[in-house]
């Protein structure tokens, strides 16, 4: 099980990708990929390509995790501003930042044309568009960012189609890119094949152990042997803390619906608020494309109001874009945003031969492909240019207080155990509803799932503890600290937690803490 056995469905997940057989018994391999998306697959397709011998385990089906929940912009543009990152890590960081994640594009056209893979690629132009609420100096100073790192950028006053209130100013970006992202994992998967790769699903790592030479990857079924282990699990599962309190995972929210073809410029588009809204198309028939509209953005486990995210993006794209017809698909996904703009792609802090990536921000299928490239080096040459820009081991210096409002939330979380709530009996959960209970001085996740049955399980993440929220929309246990999700039952269903939430015993006695 992983993130596809959460109840809304994504547009990309009615591409079929062929299932991978699970794990057992034993192998060997030159490296071992744990994480079969974007960044899993690249950093695997890579290294096949290089003449190693590669292995990738993924605890659900392939292509299905985080990647398959994403709008898969691929853009050049920085969700964050080159303004921010200059000043937080200096030009050099941020000229070396532009030029991986333009090679990077100019690497996924390179592959989808050489593997023949129909992945609905196109070159687009990128906008990011003033909203009226914001100030107009904020495009100014990152268009005069951007001219200072050579990034070519346009500052523009003719409307865009989400241009709103009379106020029409926006940069384009050119050579933006988009692809459906599961179509492309499917051309992705069937190359790794040709190359000799195995792949497998429904095989969760269940620990990483240290030998003499070599890396044992430990599963349920069986045990694999490699020299050297990437780990694209979205959030590390090899890490406690090293990464953790430098990212904090959000949830974000996308709608699709058709609209007319033609009727919408073929673009990526954001906006300058904070949370921005991002939009874009997808070719769909002769006569329809579709258009897919994210944003509302909060901290996981902070907020369950789903529903009314998506009904807040449907009306602010309905005052833009008009002609759009029904809302065919409405889904969620959890970004991992680091503290100093730019993603954990490299050596893992303090282990020998485990590379890992992690912090994908909003733009984790450039940073994905990014990862393909840097870390194929590393193993094989034993270095790359943009290695600085990305190291995990890096410290956060000039963005501290960001650093220390996004670990608050472990304090908050914790505060939880010691709060004396208004009780009320478990056995009024309705169908789908989960909340907080309390039995004496244990805190445990209750739920009754979709089918009626009642699952009571410790409420303490299975990564570090934190007190797990109940999503409604996906119908699963969220940790607001480091992004672990859990299914009703319990099983992990995405990084860091490996573990599935214990379960406790009923008992008469257990009362809704909330």
């Amino acid at each position: 099980m992983n993130v596809l056995d959460e109840d809304t469905k994504s547009l990309w997940m009615e591409t079929f990708i062929p299932a991978a057989s699970r794990f057992s018994g034993q192998a060997r391999a030159d490296v071992g990929v744990i994480g079969a998306g974007i960044a899993g697959l690249s950093v695997a397709y890579e290294l096949a390509a290089r003449g190693r011998s590669v292995i990738v385990l993924d605890r659900g089906r392939i292509g299905s995790g985080m990647t398959a929940r994403t709008t898969a912009h691929l853009a050049t543009a920085l969700d964050d501003d080159y303004k921010e990152l200059i000043r937080v890590r200096g030009e050099d960081c941020a000229r070396l930042y532009y030029q991986s994640v333009a090679a990077a594009i100019d690497r996924a056209q390179a592959i989808q044309s050489a593997e023949g893979i129909d992945c609905d690629f196109r070159r687009v132009g990128g906008y990011w568009v003033s909203a009226p609420e914001t100030l107009p100096s904020h495009l100014d100073e990152e268009f005069e960012s951007c001219r200072k790192l050579g990034i070519p950028v346009e500052l523009c006053s003719d409307p865009t189609p989400i241009h709103h209130g009379g106020f029409a100013r926006s940069l384009r970006f050119p050579r933006q890119a988009r692809f459906h992202p599961t179509k492309y994992l499917a051309g992705l998967a069937k190359a790794l094949h040709r190359r000799g790769a195995r792949l497998y699903g429904d095989t969760c790592v269940e620990t990483i152990e240290h030998g003499r030479g070599e890396i044992v990857l430990r599963t349920s079924g069986g045990e694999v042997r490699v020299t050297d282990v990437v780990v694209a699990t979205n959030s590390p599962v090899s890490l406690r803390v090293a990464i953790h309190t430098k990212q904090a995972p959000y949830r974000t929210y996308v709608i699709a619906a058709k609209v007319p073809a033609g009727s919408l410029l073929d673009a990526l588009y954001w906006d300058t608020l904070d949370p921005y809204h991002y939009v874009r198309l997808q070719p769909s028939s002769a006569d329809e494309d579709i258009v897919i509209v994210g944003g509302e953005d909060h901290k996981s486990g902070e907020a369950d109001d789903g529903q009314a995210r998506f009904s807040a993006l449907e009306q602010w794209t309905r005052a833009r874009l008009p002609m759009i017809g029904k809302i065919t698909h409405r889904w969620s996904g959890q970004v991992l945003e680091p503290t100093d703009f730019t993603g954990f792609v490299g050596r893992s802090p303090d282990e020998e031969h485990v590379f890992l990536v992690s912090g994908d921000s909003g733009q984790g299928m450039t940073n994905g492909l990014v990862a393909g490239l840097l870390i194929a080096d590393l193993i094989t040459i034993g270095g790359n240019n943009w290695e600085a820009v990305y190291l995990p081991e890096r410290k956060v210096f000039k963005n501290i207080t960001t650093f220390i409002s996004e670990n608050i939330t472990p304090l908050k979380n914790f505060a939880e155990y010691l709060s004396a709530d208004a009780l009320a009996s478990v056995e009024r959960l309705r169908l789908g509803e989960g909340r907080l209970v309390r039995s004496g001085l244990k805190k445990i996740a209750a739920c009754r799932d979709r089918d009626g049955k009642l699952h009571l399980l410790s409420a303490s993440c299975t990564h570090l503890g934190c007190v797990v929220h109940w999503n409604s929309l996906e119908q699963c246990w969220d940790c607001p600290c480091h992004g672990s999700q859990f299914a009703p039952d319990g099983t992990a269903l995405n990084g860091p937690a490996v573990s599935p939430l214990a379960p406790v015993e009923s008992s008469p006695s257990a009362q809704a803490a909330e």
